[in-house]
This record gives C-alpha cells, sequence and structure tokens, in this order.
C-alpha cells in the first residue's frame, strides 16, 4: 500500500489532470456513439404524444411529452411480485390502421415479437404496496423519450399542436428496446429532426 501511494504521489499533477480529461472525452464520446446506434439502427415507430411545455431559463424551451403508451393496464404483471422500486418492462407495440404504435401487451422480460411488433422498454415510475413492491392494475411508463429541447420561443407550437392532437414523434428503437426521439412530426410533417451526432 506503501508503494502504491508513493508512486501516486510521484505522478506529475499535469499527467494527473490530462488522463482525467481524456476520460471525460472518452464517456462523452461512448455517450453519443451510444446515441448514434440507437438513431441509425433503431425501428422507426410513430407514438401519439400528449406534450407539456415548460421552460428550462438555462437551455431554452422543451416539451415534456407523454404518450398514449405511458399509461398502460398490467395485464398479466397486475399484483405481481416485483424485486425493484422502479422495474424495468417491455411493452409490445403493433402498428394500428393509421400507422401508430399503440400498446399490445406489458412484459417483465423480453418476449418475442413478429416482424410489425416492436418491443420498447420502460420503467415504472412507482410500484404499489406500501410493505411489499407489486404491480399496480394500471402502470406509468417512462421510456426515456419524455423530454425534447426545442429553440427559445417555439414550445408554444408545439402546446397547441398538442391541444389539436397534432403532435406526433417517431422513435428508433433498438431490438433490445432501448429508445431515443428520432423526429418530431406536426400535421404529419417533420418539424425538428434529430442529428445523428
Amino acid at each position: 500500500m506503501i508503494n502504491l501511494t508513493a508512486l501516486w504521489q510521484r505522478i506529475p499533477k499535469p499527467v494527473l489532470f490530462g488522463v482525467a480529461i481524456l476520460l471525460q472525452c472518452a464517456i462523452l464520446v461512448v455517450m453519443v456513439a451510444d446515441r448514434m446506434q440507437i438513431l441509425r439502427e433503431g425501428r422507426e415507430v410513430t407514438l401519439q404524444t400528449q406534450p407539456v411545455d415548460p421552460r428550462d431559463l438555462l437551455r431554452g424551451d422543451y416539451v415534456v411529452l407523454g404518450y398514449d403508451i405511458s399509461q398502460l393496464p398490467a395485464g398479466t404483471l397486475a399484483g405481481q411480485p416485483t424485486a425493484e422500486r422502479n422495474p424495468v418492462v417491455f411493452v409490445k407495440l403493433a402498428p394500428d390502421a393509421n400507422g401508430l404504435y399503440q400498446a399490445v401487451s406489458v412484459h417483465a422480460a423480453p418476449v418475442t415479437v413478429t416482424a410489425a411488433e416492436v418491443l420498447i422498454r420502460g420503467r415504472i415510475t412507482h410500484s404499489c404496496g406500501s410493505t411489499s413492491r407489486t404491480f399496480c392494475d394500471k402502470l406509468q411508463i417512462r421510456y426515456g423519450l419524455e423530454n425534447y429541447f426545442v429553440p427559445e420561443g417555439e414550445g408554444k407550437t408545439l402546446e397547441q399542436a398538442r391541444n389539436q392532437q397534432k403532435l406526433r414523434v417517431v422513435a428508433a428503437v433498438l431490438p433490445s428496446g432501448r429508445a431515443a426521439i428520432k423526429r418530431l412530426l406536426l400535421d404529419g410533417e417533420p418539424v425538428y429532426e434529430e442529428p445523428w451526432y
């Protein structure tokens, strides 16, 4: 242990500072590469949104998005115990006649899907029961698609579109269920496209 401490003290501070910077840069590169993979390789699904438009004074306008698939009946999971407080679930989606993806079922683990279906990964926001953790009859699910930043002053347009049910999100979903917002559609036309980087 003494040798390790002595070795640590002998390393010049500029070298340690450089290593710290390289480590932070590597973490950023991994995060960007992960998002690029989802956007490039993920299957596109269109979701109906229910946005709310708060403001972040440091970052401009952003829209908090809720989806038709954000609150779902638990189905066979209702009343089942869960090991975690906010467990991960997998929601099977299938396109309806209008091309919008709707929830078919909710599962505690990945399940097989047909060619038309997609499995999206989400996290339950809370569990039922005061002493034991169980799945509620109705589940509140977050998919990591709930925030979208827009240029300042443009959030109100999206809020109005929400009130008229004209705002939709095209999300890219990997076979693992991880998802990212790819573009926003207003009246069926792209208004915001997410860059790959």
